[in-house]
């Protein structure tokens, strides 16, 4: 019974979403009301499987094989409800951004089919659960990436898709190496049996497989490659939901690594750690250079995911002491998603009324309207963690749990790489709210339109879906002991931290100083880098923000591609071609040995010219020496075995298509079987 109560919100939105589809063919307006029905219902139904259904498990027994596993505790049920919540608030936004874009079925519909999908994930109880609905979720977006379908969106798409599908296979390949080597995937089990398993080495390599997986839908260095390309194409609501969301799958999956295969493990958190310091500077610095404002919020997300896999890391060094990193990890994962859901809708009302995400073209739009500031301002101080704003308080957290552990020379380089991180953060914030909300655009035609707008730039239902979710941030931020903590005190069960966590005292002026050294660091790097370096002065005195960033330095045209469609196809060829080469040579001896005939009726006249010509001056000095034997020809021998020899490497190269093609339906009846 618990196993049907908690599928209905997996399955419900899937099944809606084909019936959304279905009305939207005869009435969009219809279609429209289904949707926002099928939504709100759903968020209803994920609050009431939070608060009833507490340390539910269930099973769907005869699915997919081995069934499916689901299980509701502190941390499932919130974060199912903060999906619910961000659908909830993008899909009453999506009305008025898709107003005039085409394909709108078929973002609605897979739009619901994602959600069933992202919930699943969140409520799995085995890594096989949370594979299949990561799949799905994973080919499901990518429709949103390549909504408008123009080349760029394409593109990105492309970029997208092989990022899911690679991370995917390797993903499956270590559930396959984790079950032959522990016996389950069942994430409850999965502590025990990792204790108690001998080969650690096969562990790690199982984890690593794993960690490349979950690691790529997270966007962390160096699989991050597919997020600053397909946010400033994907629709705005979309956006919110990937940036928010998706890559939080890929977070659950890289806690469920590191609490239940590796908890307590000092290299496995030192690995994290190490992977989160890159990732959390380099999407830092990656936005303060960007001039796209949907970019810089993509890059931003690669550095808050950045922050989140410190505190994993800070987890597993910690081990029974880790209630300050364990409860920073998750408040972190659930501010990140909110602030960026503010953020990107607000970047959706820029674009939808400017059609336009360069911070040049967009400089100035949010002058005189005050609704606009105020949400752009509540994402900025959420995430800037400013004092009295959500973000601070996760922040802080983190910040606590490194100084905590050690005061080594190493952790001393990783507790300035966090404040510096934050600072940067600060500062590109800073250049997308001066900008939008404060600066003047360089064409004062533009600039009179943008304020002539008035209060027509945005319709009601998007203003009550932005205003609600950008007034939880400073609720959370201003009551973090009533609201924050006890939402980290229940979902810390799920990262095996038992008892209660040290809560410092927020405000005091020992925590205040980490978030006051970043506030400082983002300022400086504000008005001496880039309003001095990025922000340069054309002829006539407008200033223009510079793109400075190398167009070579990129990580997916530089490496990526040429190696995913030069080198690896490279070695696929040779690997194939000594292997046919080998079945070719085994042929060609049968058939001059046990398969032998002498009788091959072979043309003169179809024997390759050169070898005949030689053959036939060969025939001549024998003749005249009067040594050739009878009934035989040089010209005849030399011919055939040319012919021979161009016969081999056709074989060869025909054996080699062919022998790709039976690869490929190989691994498609592979998959099929995988599936049923």
């Amino acid at each position: 019974m618990n196993g049907i109560q908690l599928a209905v919100p997996v399955f419900y939105p899937m099944a809606g979403a084909l019936l959304t589809y279905l009305i939207g063919r005869k009435s969009k307006e219809g279609r429209n009301y289904f949707a926002d029905f099928i939504v709100i219902t759903e968020f209803l139904l994920l609050l009431y499987g939070a608060l009833r259904l507490q340390g539910s498990e269930g099973i769907l027994e005869g699915i997919c094989g081995m069934g499916l596993h689901f299980s509701m505790d502190g941390f499932r049920g919130i974060y199912a409800v903060v999906a619910g919540f961000m659908w909830m608030m993008t899909i009453v936004f999506s009305r008025e951004y898709f107003r005039h874009y085409r394909n709108r079925n078929r973002y609605y519909l897979f739009q619901l089919v994602t959600l069933g999908a992202t919930v699943g994930v969140f409520l799995s109880a085995d890594l096989y659960t949370t594979f299949l609905f990561f799949e799905i979720m994973s080919f499901t977006s990518y429709v949103w990436v390549a909504q408008d379908e123009r080349k760029e969106s394409l593109r990105a798409a492309q970029t997208y898709l092989a990022v899911a599908v690679i991370g995917g296979m390797v993903l499956l390949m270590g559930l396959f190496l984790l079950y032959t080597s522990v016996g389950t995937l069942e994430i409850g089990a999965l502590y025990e049996a990792c204790q108690s398993y001998p080969d650690k080495r096969l562990l790690y390599i199982a984890g690593g497989c794993l960690l490349f997986g979950f690691g790529a839908k997270a966007g962390a260095f160096p699989l991050h490659i597919w997020l600053p390309k397909a946010h400033p194409v994907a629709p705005a609501p979309a956006s919110a939901l990937l940036s928010g969301i998706l890559t939080k799958a890929g977070v659950y999956g890289i806690l469920v690594v590191s609490c239940y295969m590796f908890y307590g493990d000092v290299k496995w958190g030192s690995l994290i750690l190490a992977l989160g310091v890159v990732t959390m500077f380099g999407g830092a610095v990656l936005a303060v250079f960007s001039v796209d404002l949907k970019r810089t919020l993509a890059c931003s997300s690669m550095s808050q995911i950045g922050f989140i896999l410190v505190g994993t890391g800070m987890q597993c060094l910690l081990g029974e002491e880790n209630g300050l990193a364990v409860h920073g990890t998750f408040l972190h994962m659930m501010n990140h998603s909110l602030i960026k859901l503010v953020l990107f809708m607000a970047a959706g009302v820029v674009f939808m009324n400017t059609h336009q995400l360069n911070l040049n073209e967009i400089r100035g739009f949010g002058r005189k309207k005050p609704f606009l500031n105020l949400a752009f301002l509540m994402g900025a101080l959420g995430i800037g963690g400013i004092p009295f704003w959500n973000g601070y308080i996760s922040k802080t957290l983190l910040h606590e749990s490194i100084i905590e552990y050690s005061k080594a020379p190493v952790f001393v380089f990783v507790e300035w790489m966090f404040l510096i991180s934050g600072g940067l953060t600060v500062a590109y914030m800073l250049k997308l709210y001066v900008s939008v909300v404060w600066g003047k655009n360089a064409d004062p035609a533009r600039q009179a339109e943008f304020e002539g707008m008035g209060k027509h730039y945005i319709n009601k239902q998007s203003m009550a879906a932005i205003g609600v979710s950008a007034a939880v941030l400073p609720v959370l931020g201003m009551t973090p002991v009533k609201t924050m903590e006890a939402l980290a005190g229940a979902a810390q069960g799920f990262m095996r931290m038992e008892g209660e966590a040290h809560i410092p005292h927020f405000f005091s002026m020992e925590c205040l100083k980490g978030g006051l050294i970043s506030i400082a660091i983002g300022a400086l790097v504000y008005l001496l880098v880039i309003r001095r370096v990025f922000l340069r002065k054309k002829e006539g005195g407008a200033s223009t923000y510079v793109d400075a960033w190398p167009k070579w330095l990129d990580l997916e045209n530089l490496v990526y591609r040429p190696l995913i469609q030069g080198v690896l196809p490279f070695i696929g060829i040779f690997v194939c071609r000594i292997g046919d080469s080998l079945v070719d040579g085994l042929v060609v001896a049968l058939r001059k040995t046990l398969y032998r005939d002498r009788k091959i009726p072979y043309r003169t006249g179809s024997l390759p010219k050169v070898d005949t010509a030689i053959g036939k001056l060969l025939d001549q000095g024998a003749a005249y020496l009067k040594k050739q034997e009878e009934n035989v020809s040089y010209r005849r021998k030399l011919g055939i075995r040319a012919l021979e020899r161009k016969e081999s490497r056709d074989m060869i190269r025909y054996s080699l298509s062919y022998g790709l093609q039976l690869a490929g339906i190989g691994m498609i009846l592979i998959l099929v079987y995988l599936l049923l």
